[in-house]
């Protein structure tokens, strides 16, 4: 009897047997917490899939390496806390400027949009009609002097691109002596807060107007479109992200959603200007259309026009809350509370 006492560990002195129980009772607590931990993760997880309702599918994705001129339509971007990526290429981290530093866009050099951007081994690569193609390396000299810029009254630095680029980009414009400058990830971005008060403290900007990204919709185009003589393209607004199966304006409602493994999070409509009437395909600003139609039915609420002024909307801003890869195909789905 004593022998099948000791097998089974009863026949110890009581501190002994004391701590063996007490191991195994903290054992079988261990796995209960652990099973407990899993099926709670289970149940948040599935949570979460209910919360997700899928809203539309991305149609096109572009990326704007040089501000204002033509985007790179991409199959998959990177996206990063300052918006999308194409390999080397971020999206608006080079930019046109006066001598003093002064951004120059569209706005003022409509034909600007012709000038295609491309990449190869290191490279970006600049094309125009009846120009040469001019191959400017990502990485720059560090002899190469950082210049401060205003950007809508903000400051902001680049790395001086060299007088190469900078005499091309002034003859095919035919215009007063301009610079490009490139941002490098050790320069300090701007705030979008510093520019629209309804983003975040964390969100941030290199030369965007104010936000990482730009997202419209094919319905919403669509609609325009049945409202003019003369159609216009996506071209002229410049989103990031363009969406089809969703309605018209449905991505004005949008507040958090998932593309892929990234989550964006919606901050206000895009406020359009005479950017919008200068035509991709020839650079001439016509300053009339599609703005003329936009403003006849696409103003804010008054309780807004602190916001967006007189300005109709057209297309929403993102700001990022989880970084990662997007792709075209890729369901887009809205975080539903």
């Amino acid at each position: 009897m004593s022998g099948a006492r000791e097998a089974l560990g009863l026949w110890l002195p009581a501190g002994r047997r004391g701590w063996l129980w007490g191991s195994a009772a903290l054992l079988a607590l261990g796995a209960l917490l652990g099973a407990w931990r899993w099926v709670g993760e289970r149940r948040r997880a599935a949570a979460r899939r209910r919360r997700l309702q899928r809203v539309g599918t991305v149609l096109n994705l572009f990326v704007y390496p040089v501000k204002s001129c033509r985007g790179m339509e991409v199959a998959q971007a990177q996206v990063t806390p300052m918006g999308l990526r194409s390999g080397e290429l971020q999206d608006r981290f080079w930019l046109v400027t006066k001598e003093d530093g002064h951004m120059v866009t569209a706005r003022q050099e409509p034909r600007l949009v012709l000038i295609s951007v491309s990449r190869e081994n290191g490279h970006l690569m600049l094309d125009a009609p009846e120009m040469q193609t001019l191959c400017l390396p990502v990485k720059l000299p560090r002899k190469n002097p950082v210049l401060n810029c205003r950007i809508f009254g903000l400051d902001i630095q680049g790395r001086d691109c060299g007088d190469e680029v900078a005499q091309w980009i002034t003859t095919f414009l035919n215009s007063e002596p301009y610079r490009l400058v490139h941002f490098e990830p050790s320069m300090m971005p701007r705030k979008s807060k510093d520019i629209i008060n309804l983003f975040r403290t964390t969100d941030e900007v290199a030369y965007p107007d104010c936000s990482p990204v730009l997202m419209l919709s094919e319905a919403s185009l669509e609609d325009l479109n049945s409202r003019l003589e003369k159609k216009v393209k996506i071209q002229n607004f410049r989103p990031n992200i363009l969406v089809t199966d969703c309605s018209a304006f449905e991505e004005d409602t949008w507040e958090e959603i998932l593309i892929g493994d990234v989550e964006l999070k919606g901050t206000v409509c895009c406020a359009r200007c005479i950017l919008t009437t200068v035509n991709p395909d020839t650079g001439v600003l016509d300053r009339k259309e599609p703005l003329e139609t936009l403003k006849s039915y696409r103003l804010c609420d008054p309780s807004e026009r602190h916001i967006y002024k007189s300005s109709p909307l057209f297309g929403r801003y993102f700001a990022i809350d989880k970084t990662g890869t997007i792709k075209v195909g890729d369901p887009v789905y809205k975080m539903v509370q």
